[in-house]
């Protein structure tokens, strides 16, 4: 694991341009420099990378990313301290917030796309997965080939829905596909027989398998998509978009990425949970030897 750990973060640091020191503070920076406020994007249930501890307070993978990233940004304006204030988005609501600039960096599990790279920029991936199948133990599905004449559901505004669609399209597969809001309620519709399956990105299947509402389903299937995570923020912004940059840098030098990994993937979470999806499973997708 620990040399998994120092080839991530050297593949990391080689694959990141390097930061000027001497960068005018222009865009977010400003606008965080005269209001001494960030306004960071969180999901509620998008375990384990964003989603809202018993007390109400936001954790997971992408979080601490983000954390991390307000240190340097404060260290970029000389120290100076900078609030967090947190705001909710779901899948469906994500994107907008940063485009009008009431969210400056959204830490949650999303897909950097090239559709959403017309919008949005994106920080360096951080995570690897793609869309799989949950389905009760009980059931004879096995992959999306058993899903004829079936009802899969996906949630709304993510690239598993697109992924979905795109496969019954081409494929011409008779699957009925209705849409949820957000996790919980999709898992609610799977749970009450308002569908056969849900779709979406393998590893939060197992965030909700590691749960007590899913401990009666399992993971099946190929991967029928590929998705890579990345933090979102505003674009034509290269200034803030340098720290970002320059914190991943950072983070991977120092082993701090592994850390945070660890703590997330395969440590027990601190709502008791544990998933246990070591590094080399990312770097497997990646097409990095272990």
């Amino acid at each position: 694991m620990k040399r998994l750990a120092c080839a991530a973060a050297l593949l990391l640091a080689l694959a990141l341009p390097a930061v000027a020191q001497d960068v005018a503070i222009t865009g977010t920076l400003a606008k965080i420099r005269a209001t001494g406020k960030i306004t960071v994007g969180v999901r509620d249930s998008a375990m384990p990378f964003s989603y809202k501890l018993p007390n109400g307070a936001p954790a997971g993978y992408a979080v601490d990313l983000c954390r991390e990233i307000v240190e340097d940004i404060s260290a970029e304006l000389d120290g100076m301290p900078v609030a967090v204030a947190y705001r909710t988005v779901t899948a469906e609501s994500r994107i907008g917030p940063v485009v009008s600039g009431d969210v400056d960096i959204e830490c949650g599990s999303t897909t950097r796309t090239r559709q959403r790279r017309q919008l949005v920029a994106f920080s360096p991936v951080f995570f690897v997965t793609g869309t799989k199948l949950l389905v009760s133990r009980e059931s004879p599905i096995q992959s999306y080939r058993d899903l004829i004449g079936k009802t899969v559901v996906v949630t709304s505004g993510t690239t598993n829905e697109a992924a979905m669609h795109g496969l019954v399209d081409r494929l011409r597969l008779h699957i009925n596909i209705v849409a949820a809001p957000d996790l919980p309620q999709a898992l609610a519709m799977l749970r009450a027989g308002k569908a056969d399956a849900f779709a979406t990105d393998h590893v939060l299947l197992e965030g909700l398998v590691a749960t007590p509402e899913g401990r009666d389903y399992h993971v099946v299937g190929d991967y029928l998509s590929y998705e890579p995570y990345a933090l979102m923020y505003r674009k034509d912004d290269p200034t803030f978009g340098a720290v970002i940059e320059h914190s991943f840098e950072r983070m991977a030098a120092a082993g701090r990425l592994s850390e945070l990994y660890s703590r997330w993937l395969t440590e027990t979470l601190p709502t008791g949970e544990r998933l246990n999806i070591p590094m080399s499973a990312m770097f497997r997708v990646l097409g990095q030897p272990d």
